[in-house]
């Protein structure tokens, strides 16, 4: 049985101006809308509730919390959506992956791997250099064994790919804790969630052009 949404708090909003919101995304709620009368709770549902003009630019995984932008307005949506498209937002997440991985505070790395869906196992993705469509991450290291056994890092997608860094850091051998599609059973159980958090974003004001950067720690 799927656990129900989060109910408090009904909205975290960090920012909100005439043209953008930055909320709160807890993991277990829905970005947007699903199929079925019961998956209709939603943060983009929450926002809309108090901002009636609150449109839709990203999208966070159910289990994945942190930092998501809305637009107000249609015109808001587009400069946004042309800003995502032209990788002029960034965003940066940290995540808990099981075991050593590289060295803490050795620079940046690139990890360049396509993905395509796994059909048969939808929603899941796989590393296909067939099929696949380019992705790309860049990730570095924070610490190792906090909790002993994992390795913190930071991940910030070039890409946006569907469940790309999940998917990316597997592929280095190293799930996430607590990914109930891409971890082994033992790893899923090391956490009651998800461990990937969104905590950076960057962007221009989509009517002034100002430089806007905003923070949301991990709660891990």
């Amino acid at each position: 049985m799927e656990q129900a949404p989060p109910t408090e708090p009904p909205l975290e909003l960090l920012h909100a101006d005439e043209a953008l919101l930055v909320l709160v995304k807890p993991a277990g709620l829905l970005a947007v809308p699903g199929r079925g009368e019961d998956k209709q709770d939603c943060l983009a549902a929450r926002a809309q509730a108090c901002f009636p003009d609150a449109r839709v630019v990203h999208r966070l995984d159910m289990s994945t919390s942190g930092l998501m932008l809305m637009a107000r307005g249609d015109e808001a949506q587009r400069r946004l959506g042309r800003a995502f498209e032209t990788r002029r937002v960034h965003k940066r997440y940290v995540a808990l992956v099981d075991g050593r991985l590289g060295l803490a505070g050795g620079g940046w790395r690139t990890l360049e791997l396509p993905l395509a869906c796994d059909w048969p196992n939808r929603p899941r993705q796989i590393v296909s250099f067939e099929h696949g469509k380019p992705a790309v991450t860049r990730w570095r290291v924070l610490a190792h064994d906090l909790p002993p056994g994992t390795t913190r890092v930071e991940l910030e997608p070039v890409t946006g790919r569907s469940h790309q860094l999940r998917v990316h850091m597997r592929a280095l051998g190293h799930p996430m804790l607590g990914d109930a599609l891409y971890a082994s059973p033992a790893v899923q159980a090391l956490a009651p969630r998800l461990l990937l958090h969104a905590w950076r974003l960057e962007l221009e004001h989509p009517a002034s052009g100002a430089a806007m950067e905003f923070e949301c720690p991990p709660p891990f």
